[in-house]
């Protein structure tokens, strides 16, 4: 992943041919099994096997792997052994060390590594090793720092790869085969101004056999070392997928893993376009994309790490996806991946296991994960119930996904409710009581007057926040392109997205396509500061005049608002 670099990723549907594949796997197994009644499964090969035991995997993103003098400069301390064994000690099994070579690479033509810095990544690779972890490393944003300029510096470009790589498989050549190597992340060419699909998976297919010769010819346990090839931008668009395929049958290497990254759905993993939900076609997005690198690759006897997963969203912070439908997308993606076999690698960049806390920012997401790994988890349609102040309470019905689970209890803290009383369950459709919303509400304060939890026969628990609300109400602004906020009293109420509008009715600001704009990178909520800012991303992409805004609320609550802006200028306005 690219944290200092805004990363466009162009998620691809194609149609579903898991129900033919499933048709026809049925159609054959019948056949077989009609004449050969003594058949077994094909074995697992030793890969496979492998990957599985690497199941689950945490990337160690923004150290090592950071632009600039050392493993700090993007703002995370050193490295500790504390850092890696607490990992392990959350249930991880496998751990991909990111490594951004660049700044600590000699002239031509030795390119040497600096000796303290190798060492350093052996250190590292040593206390991962020490804590019974798999362990991943690879050339990191050197792919787009200067791996990215090869058809326009070829012969350079791929003389300082191959001495990377010659230096890596020599200093690591005695490692455990727990240690595997990646060729390297997210490999394009982009900025060498690269635009024929062709050169670049010839450019890709030659540094991915030019690694393979380099680390087997190495010696020790490079000879049978696993080693990782990424697809094109680690994408899992068919044409990508199919050329790695093509280098790896070239290779005929049993020990090759295939890997790509997986950020969902574009417009939910950001929130852009109106897509604030874990619907149907974010889900149908999961499995498509699963299937096709299943069929390309695992289908085959080719196993695939997800070497790094997560949504996009997390880059600006972890509240541009509402925690509920933030939940629904892990607890999918995790059961997804054990079906189709495929290791995944949790990128976190810091924002998700503190580095010297040692403890997980969110730990209902760290719970949602971690049930993943074994079995699914009940969701539910929301975790947020709205209630008007001073409005009647009615009864609130939400569906729930069981996910071949039991429902088991509904607790308000500590306190058991009873069923029957206070709530009913009947077909998958949970129903909270008036009396019990109106006993919960009884202080009428603005916000989350009680969080339920409901629990079932297996997997995480669900909550759901009882919200009582006003509607929030929008105050006059004045202020500059690079420095606007909106007063607000959101009076309990949550921001969900913005649409921004011409007077004409054209979409206004970045990503004109969509009136919907991009959450935190154009628009984000303060709730301490009660303000809605405007960010200098939004006004660098609009013309002057008038700007109508709609703000969608949790509640269901739209407010309209109006910009007029001149130049620098910007003042805002409420709608009589």
């Amino acid at each position: 992943m690219m944290p200092k670099k805004r990363k466009s990723i162009l998620s691809i549907t194609v149609v579903a041919a898991l129900v033919l594949s499933m048709f026809s796997t049925a159609m054959a197994s019948a056949a077989t099994s009609s004449h050969e009644p003594d058949s077994k499964p094909a074995p697992v090969s030793k890969m496979q096997t492998y990957v599985n035991a690497m199941e689950p995997g945490w990337n160690l993103g923004n150290s090592l792997d950071a632009v600039g003098d050392d493993e700090t400069a993007w703002g995370n301390p050193r490295i500790t052994k504390e850092l890696i064994q607490s990992i392990a000690d959350q249930g991880y099994k496998s751990i991909r060390i990111p490594v951004t070579w660049e700044a600590h690479i000699g002239d031509k033509p030795d390119y040497n590594i600096d000796a303290s810095y190798i060492n350093r990544v052996q250190e590292v690779v040593g206390w991962a090793l020490d804590a019974d972890l798999y362990v991943m490393i690879n050339l990191h944003h050197d792919s787009w720092r200067w791996i990215s300029t090869m058809e326009k510096d070829y012969d350079h470009v791929l003389a300082r790869y191959n001495a990377i790589w010659t230096q890596i498989a020599n200093k690591f050549k005695d490692a455990p085969e727990k240690l595997m190597f990646e060729s390297v992340n997210e490999p394009r060419f982009t900025e060498g101004g690269t635009t024929n699909a062709d050169t670049g998976y010839r450019m890709l297919d030659t540094l991915n056999t030019s690694f393979h010769h380099i680390v087997r010819s190495s010696g020790g346990n490079n000879d049978t070392r696993p080693l990782v090839l990424p697809t094109m931008h680690t994408s899992s668009a068919q044409p990508d997928l199919d050329a790695l395929s093509r280098t790896i049958q070239k290779l005929d290497d049993p020990n090759l893993i295939a890997t790509v990254h997986y950020y969902g759905f574009w417009p939910f993993s950001v929130n852009i376009a109106g897509f604030t939900k874990f619907n149907d076609e974010v889900q149908k997005d999961v499995t498509d994309t699963f299937d096709r690198v299943h069929d390309a690759f695992t289908a085959k006897g080719i196993p695939v790490i997800i070497g790094e997963y997560g949504l996009l969203g997390f880059d600006q912070h972890t509240g541009v996806i509402e925690q509920g439908e933030k939940l629904k997308f892990f607890e999918f993606v995790g059961h997804y991946s054990r079906q189709k076999q495929m290791t995944t690698m949790l990128w976190d960049n810091g924002q998700h296991f503190g580095r010297t806390s040692y403890t997980w920012s969110d730990q209902q997401l760290f719970d949602m994960i971690r049930a993943s790994w074994n079995g699914r988890s009940s969701t539910a349609e929301t975790d947020q119930v709205y209630l008007k102040q001073h409005e009647p309470v009615q009864e609130v019905k939400i569906n729930l996904h069981l996910n071949g689970n039991r429902f088991f209890s509904l607790k308000n803290g500590s306190t058991a409710l009873l069923r029957g009383k206070d709530y009913s369950i009947r077909n998958g459709v949970l129903t909270l009581k008036s009396s019990l919303l109106t006993r919960l509400t009884a202080e009428s304060k603005l916000g989350v007057n009680a969080t339920l939890t409901a629990g079932f026969s297996a997997g995480a628990d669900w909550t759901l926040n009882i919200i009582q609300y006003n509607t929030p109400v929008l105050n006059d602004a004045q202020g500059t392109t690079s420095a606007f906020a909106i007063p607000v009293t959101f009076g309990g109420d949550q921001l969900a997205t913005m649409e921004a509008t011409y007077a004409n009715g054209e979409n206004a600001g970045p990503q004109n396509w969509t009136s919907f704009k991009e959450f935190a990178y154009t628009f984000s909520p303060d709730y301490d500061r009660n303000v809605i800012e405007l960010k200098p991303n939004f006004f660098n992409e609009t013309k002057d005049g008038e700007i109508q805004l709609k703000f969608h609320f949790w509640s269901g609550t739209v407010i309209e608002y109006t910009l007029t802006k001149k130049g620098s200028i910007v003042e805002g306005a409420t709608l009589d």
